[in-house]
């Protein structure tokens, strides 16, 4: 190897000590607090949130630390922007530092060094400190599975006695997860920047109270927004918007949970706090004000309210028993005879109302769960029952099930069935049976599917029907009270 000159030798020392000075001492700064934050909130366990900050930047290259961010942040979706130099500042790398205290952590640090143990003298109660050298923290990554094991005085100690004291917060721990940049910039100064992130752990839901009339002819609904934070980090003071919608997100497993909200109906009805919006083909509600989303908190706002909204209850017969309806043109089953006769006794009971501007709504709905009540005859709201509804536009009906009437029976039975054609026609003959017994008369929706095969005709009904699709009728019945009502009719399949 050639050697290096005496002078030569010199200036490498000199160059390199200042190579490492100048990477010892390059100046971090940590960007201010935030002076405005929004939040795009989407109901599937995701949010957009935009803040900006203050950061002081010196000319040349620098690190610049982020606080306060929420541990559930998509580091590959962050945008920086220099809004005081869009052009001057540049973000290099990034690093996201999220090694926070925590009892295994820090013994870990400590593992095979000496660390001091206090105790107490039973007999003159005064405290006294030993030294020993830490031979296991206890601990499975954060879940403890045993004793501490120490050498103290020469002897293995597990679990030994006193309170444990470090001397110091070991490198590379932080208190709260934190972004590091590495920021190239050319105008120095206070830049005032925009940031904006994906997180999880922060979502919303929809939830209805509905209040019935006494007559069942009107209702009264309020829909709430239930927001949950769970993302680490509290927003102060933001804007809030909200999107419904079935939004495509690649799930790669968002942290964050939804926490269940008691959900209560308010007296009287408030102005609308939310304005929608179109964006892309989803919904857009837009808080009309700002607001305090604080981390583990569970927030509610209302979203929609309605009084004396037209509502019809419908009773619905639908007594195919149910396993039979996995088997639709089943070719396997189509000509057994066998086959579909059991009943489903149950009648539904349903509440239908319009989601239109008449109607005092016209709102478009979110998804969510709409829960009903009714006053008893003491006056006292009683719940009658709850359904899910899909995103719903304006103008739309929605029919909520609320479970099953007490004192309207169906009974459906296979009175004949034959088969002729080489098994290639089949006729099938259907009796269904309701009876009411309620002190006044009653409607009931017959609801019947011709599920052996898609080709297919009546041959003879006795009541009025009504093709729904290809695999329902309706037959309209209106029974008096204590009265039975009989639909039969004759299907004929062919193929």
């Amino acid at each position: 190897m050639r050697p290096i000159p005496a002078a030569g030798f010199i200036s490498a020392i000199v160059f390199a000590g200042i190579t490492l000075a100048t990477a010892q001492t390059m100046k971090t700064t940590t960007a201010g607090d935030r002076t405005s934050v929004d939040l795009t909130i989407y109901n599937q366990n995701l949010s957009l949130i935009r803040e900006e900050r203050s950061l002081t930047l010196p000319r040349g290259t620098s690190k610049a630390i982020l606080p306060d961010i929420p541990t559930t942040i998509d580091g590959t979706s962050l945008h920086f922007l220099s809004l005081t130099e869009p052009s001057a500042v540049k973000v290099l790398e990034q690093n996201y530092q999220y090694d926070l205290v925590h009892p295994s952590k820090l013994l870990e640090r400590y593992l095979g060094k000496t660390i001091e143990f206090v105790r107490t003298d039973p007999e003159t109660k005064k405290e006294f400190t030993v030294n020993g050298k830490l031979l296991s923290t206890g601990y499975s990554g954060q879940t403890m599975i045993g004793g501490m094991v120490a050498e103290i005085n020469g002897k293995i100690e597990i679990s030994p006695a006193g309170r444990l004291v470090l001397p110091s917060l070991p490198d590379g721990l932080i208190l709260k997860p934190q972004l590091e940049w590495l920021v190239a910039n050319t105008k120095e100064g206070t830049h005032k920047t925009e940031i904006s992130y994906l997180a999880g752990g922060l979502s919303w839901s929809a939830n209805y109270v509905a209040l019935l009339s006494s007559d069942d002819a009107k209702l009264d609904l309020t829909g709430w927004v239930t927001i949950t934070n769970s993302s680490g980090t509290s927003f102060s003071n933001a804007g809030l918007k909200l999107v419904a919608g079935d939004v495509n997100v690649v799930q790669e497993g968002f942290g964050g949970a939804l926490r269940a909200a008691k959900t209560m109906m308010a007296d009287e009805a408030a102005p609308p706090q939310f304005k929608q919006s179109e964006l892309f083909e989803y919904k857009l509600y837009a808080l009309q004000r700002r607001t305090d989303v604080g981390n583990d908190e569970t927030k509610q706002i209302e979203l929609t309210s309605g009084k004396n909204v037209p509502a019809k209850k419908v009773f619905i017969y639908d007594g195919l028993a149910d396993q039979w309806r996995y088997w639709y043109n089943n070719y396997s089953y189509r000509s057994q005879g066998s086959f579909g006769q059991q009943s489903n006794p149950k009648v539904g009971v349903y509440v239908t109302f319009k989601n239109d501007d008449k109607s005092g709504l016209g709102l478009p709905l979110p998804k969510g769960k709409v829960r009903v009540y009714k006053r008893d005859q003491d006056g006292k709201e009683q719940f009658v029952g709850e359904d899910q509804i899909d995103h719903t536009p304006k103008d739309e009906e929605l029919r909520l099930y609320l479970g099953n009437a007490f004192d309207i029976v169906g009974e459906r039975a296979q009175k004949d069935f034959k088969s002729s054609a080489n098994g290639h026609i089949v006729e099938e003959t259907i009796e269904v049976k309701v009876r009411n017994h309620k002190e006044q008369q009653v409607e009931v929706m017959v609801y019947e599917h011709p599920w052996r095969w898609s080709q297919w005709e009546i041959l003879n009904a006795g009541s009025n029907w009504e093709k729904v699709d290809q695999t329902t009728l309706k037959f309209p019945v209106k029974i008096k009270k204590d009265e039975e009502k009989v639909v039969r009719y004759t299907l004929r399949y062919s193929w």
